[in-house]
């Protein structure tokens, strides 16, 4: 085999760092930002908060730049080299060309490429408070089920044979509030390797039913059924109908979960009327008692953008409380060409390179998604105007191609970003739905669909409610062909039942 050398020609694209960056700080969330933000001033002393339109006192100002001015001082000392770095004096002049202004960093910093032709390469993953009159929305959070019937538990009389036994009956139910395991299973686990005098069954039934009458009442059921009939035997006893809520929920509540009201009616001989008052009744009971005490943890959610209108126009603005606005700190760039060390120069100049960098990947991001949040709302002025059912069907690629950027960088911008609206607050990715063909040769949004089908939903008589079949040939009534299966999951989508479960006498 012979070898030779050959030259060769060719290009080829380079991720540079500061494209990296940009990329990165693009996929994050309002929340991950901050934290970027905050981890890079404070590991660079070039980079400062911009304070200036906080409008503080002038006594406050000269305080405040004082002690930063010592602050990044001793980090700049700190962090050159020992033996060659020089404090800083305050009698050294500042060289003219040396200050730095906010304005020139997007003009100083060029970069070789634009980023966004490297969003189809690079990998796509999903990772301050608000002005007053904006609203954060957030769960409760509180202890545990667990916790909250052990605190009732201590508060309880029991002997320590029963104590013994409430607490193994505690551990074993779930967090929908039932109990996992059979009296008898429960019976052996606790008689298991006991060596004094065995339990008998009695013991567990009788404690059990002091735990089901915890808060809250009905906890620890083995069942549905019996949840609830714990909770009715609560009410006294001349309740109206409260006989034939029981015997409906002890004897027919297989009819009652098929909602066969007809063949209920006829085993029970009540007339519907009476039927109604019990179905009031059982109603009023709760079959999902824990999910008082479980919460979920508390979620918090920071628009991006806004969206308002104004003199009869929709107009998008960035949140301004979203991120700290930051800049280079020009008192201590200057001093790369004031030092006498050239170890101290070198650490100044590439932590100047570093914040300009930053600062330059924060204005893409922003500028992007500007530009990105302007087009949805052009195209959706329908939906701020009328709501869902007015949606327009819109894809990434039809984005990409109105702002001629790739496809995966509107992925990006879209996720995990919100829009504060006057109709609530949405993920930007809401905004996209698929085509759906009309009979007259148009297209309608697949979200505007769904909003329809809950709209015939929410207006049906619940004594003969919608199938999918109907609910199809009523859309088709309006121009809009959509097959029954396809109603069938968007209904499914909106976690709403089918027909048969949604009849109902009252």
């Amino acid at each position: 085999m012979r070898q030779s050398l050959q030259l060769r020609m060719g290009q080829q694209l380079t991720m540079t760092p500061q494209l990296q960056q940009a990329i990165r700080l693009l996929q994050l969330s309002t929340l991950d930002l901050q934290q970027e933000i905050q981890e890079a001033l404070d590991s660079n002393p070039l980079l400062e908060v911009d304070e200036s339109e906080l409008e503080p006192s002038a006594d406050d100002n000269d305080s405040d730049k004082a002690a930063k001015d010592t602050d990044s001082g001793e980090q700049l000392s700190n962090s050159a080299d020992d033996g060659h770095g020089e404090e800083p004096t305050s009698d050294y002049e500042l060289d003219s060309d040396a200050a730095l202004s906010k304005e020139t960093v997007s003009d100083d910093l060029a970069m070789d490429v634009t980023w966004d032709e490297y969003m189809s390469a690079a990998p796509s993953s999903s990772s301050g408070p608000m002005p007053e009159d904006e609203t954060i929305y957030q769960g409760e959070t509180t202890e545990t089920l667990h916790e909250y019937l052990m605190w009732q538990l201590e508060l309880t009389p029991f002997s320590p044979t029963d104590k013994a036994i409430a607490v193994a009956i505690v551990e074993a139910v779930d967090d929908a509030g039932l109990l996992t395991i059979s009296t008898e299973e429960l019976l052996e686990s606790i008689n298991e390797g006991n060596d004094e005098e065995l339990i008998e069954l009695d013991e567990v039934e009788a404690v059990l039913k002091r735990i089901q009458l915890f808060d809250p009442v009905g906890i620890a059921a083995r069942s549905l059924q019996e949840c609830l009939c714990i909770q009715l035997n609560q009410f006294d006893a001349d309740t109206p109908f409260i006989a034939e809520t029981k015997m409906v929920l002890s004897e027919h509540i297989d009819l009652l979960a098929s909602r066969d009201y007809r063949t209920i009616m006829k085993k029970t001989k009540l007339k519907e009327p009476e039927l109604k008052e019990v179905m009031t009744l059982i109603h009023s009971l709760n079959p999902k008692p824990a999910a008082s005490i479980i919460r979920e943890e508390s979620e918090y959610v920071i628009p991006d953008v806004s969206v308002k209108k104004v003199k009869g126009r929709w107009i998008v603005e960035l949140n301004p409380e979203c991120m700290p606005k930051i800049r280079v700190n020009d008192h201590y760039a200057a001093m790369s060409r004031s030092v006498k060390s050239s170890s101290d120069s070198q650490f100044i100049r590439s932590h100047l390179q570093e914040a300009k960098w930053f600062i330059k990947s924060l204005e893409s991001r922003n500028d992007t998604l500007m530009k990105v949040t302007n087009c949805i709302v052009q195209q959706q002025q329908a939906f701020f105007e009328h709501g869902p059912e007015a949606m327009k069907p819109m894809v990434l690629n039809d984005v990409a191609e109105m702002v001629e950027m790739h496809e995966s960088t509107i992925s990006r911008v879209t996720t995990q970003k919100y829009m504060h609206t006057p109709r609530g607050i949405f993920e930007l990715k809401y905004f996209f739905s698929s085509h759906v063909s009309t009979e007259n040769g148009g297209e309608c949004s697949s979200t505007a669909i769904r909003a329809l089908i809950k709209k015939l939903i929410a207006a049906e008589n619940t004594a003969k409610p919608l199938s999918d079949s109907k609910i199809a040939d009523i859309l088709a009534e309006q121009g809009i062909k959509v097959a029954r299966r396809t109603i069938a999951k968007y209904r499914e989508s909106l976690s709403i039942p089918p027909s048969n479960q949604r009849k109902s006498l009252i």
